[in-house]
């Protein structure tokens, strides 16, 4: 009985931490915004020094380290031109995906100044900002959702961004337009890009594409699944590419997000498309310690303080999010990696941040891909846990 109890005071411990940082982040968000909103003056760059001996290399498409100074080159911009190491006729043949009524040739599908819509059904009518991208960039013109896909969903190399609050993704582009969002790792070419989109955006193509995407609800998209062994894989534009599918490599602690239909995902760019993220055997429950209770434990009867503050405590008990906090179940745990590091090491900053760097200050690799792992596996949210969380809210209200 004493056992259970002392459980329970650690449940509700873990709430209250949790909800006084959830109101510091509040107050964090309201100052945050009135700063990032006037931020002209804000550095090109952050000037924060990062750690490469921690990075999670996996969760940014790489097997080794920068070295001094290596920096990535500027992405090529959309283009219609055949490309002369391919078969014209390939490139320009109509091409279909089972239940969509489009139909689209290769160079219909890789022209993102001309995003296409294979499932039109699927989300609002793009506008111009989706479709095409800022209507003053005269080169690199591309749409939102030619990266993003036009149902929000995104991929493991970028952002899932459907459902996310308006507010919050108005912070996003403000907080990269204004130097405050870069990657930790200076080689990734599509934060870049994304920097010099968001500057290029109106503040009326913002709250669009905020709008429009805030529209769209979460779907389904990552299949978690816990192994010792991946298959062997290759990488392309910082994704994970399956190149056999037995499984003989050791995982060795990453996570491989793979495709699960490399034709739909890669060659046809399918938004419906699924994605197999591997993950450490033991993750899930060592995530679920961590995100649930922020890796409290309980020792001769004395609780005994975590490493970390309850995830739920901000995203919300189904981790669906909670006024202006992201939701994060379901998404792309290589994103999600991707974002805690960034926020570790001072490369991502802004609004809210200041407190999230607090939180992730202890964490290390491991702890993240446990972390990322659990919250990637819930999503449709498990009613049962959602239930637990509530009442635990309500006994701590009490």
């Amino acid at each position: 009985m004493r056992q259970a109890l002392t459980v329970v005071a650690l449940c509700i411990l873990s709430f209250m931490a949790g909800a006084i940082v959830m109101r510091l982040y509040d107050l964090g968000l309201q100052r945050g915004g009135s700063i990032a909103s006037s931020a002209s003056t804000a550095p090109a760059a952050s000037g924060a020094v990062v750690d490469f001996t921690r990075q999670p290399l996996w969760a940014y498409g790489f097997v080794e380290p920068p070295k001094p100074g290596e920096k990535a080159s500027p992405q090529a911009a959309p283009s219609r031109n055949l490309r002369p190491n391919e078969d014209a006729n390939e490139q320009t043949k109509p091409r279909q995906l089972p239940g969509s009524s489009g139909s689209f040739s290769l160079v219909d599908i890789r022209d993102g100044g001309n995003v296409i819509d294979w499932y039109p059904g699927d989300h609002p009518s793009m506008p111009d900002i989706i479709r095409s991208g800022p209507a003053k960039m005269k080169e690199g013109r591309r749409g939102c959702g030619f990266c993003h896909l036009p149902n929000g969903l995104g991929r493991p190399e970028n952002a899932p961004v459907s459902a996310l609050p308006a507010a919050y993704f108005v912070q996003q582009l403000h907080d990269f337009r204004d130097g405050l969002r870069r990657s930790a790792d200076p080689r990734k070419p599509n934060t870049n890009t994304m920097i010099d989109l968001a500057r290029a955006m109106t503040e009326e193509e913002i709250a669009a594409a905020a709008k429009y995407f805030a529209a769209i609800s979460w779907s389904p998209r990552v299949k978690v699944i816990e192994t010792s062994l991946v298959p062997k894989t290759r990488i392309v534009g910082n994704l994970f590419l399956a190149t056999e599918e037995a499984k003989t490599e050791p995982i060795n602690g990453r996570i491989i997000e793979v495709p699960e239909d490399e034709e739909r995902s890669e060659t046809h760019r399918d938004p419906r498309a699924g994605f197999i993220a591997y993950v450490p055997e033991g993750s899930l429950a060592k995530g679920k310690h961590l995100v649930t209770l922020g890796g409290a434990q309980i020792v001769n009867g004395e609780i005994v303080q975590g490493k970390t503050t309850p995830c739920t405590a901000c995203h919300g008990p189904d981790l669906l999010g909670v006024g202006d906090v992201p939701p994060i179940a379901g998404r792309s745990p290589s994103y999600l990696v991707r974002q805690l590091f960034d926020i570790q090491q001072g490369t991502r900053r802004g609004a809210g941040t200041d407190l999230m760097k607090i939180i992730v200050s202890k964490l290390d690799p491991n702890d993240m891909a446990a972390i990322a792992a659990y919250v990637a596996s819930k999503f449709p949210p498990d009613p049962a846990d959602s239930e637990a969380a509530a009442q635990l809210a309500e006994s701590g209200r009490q």
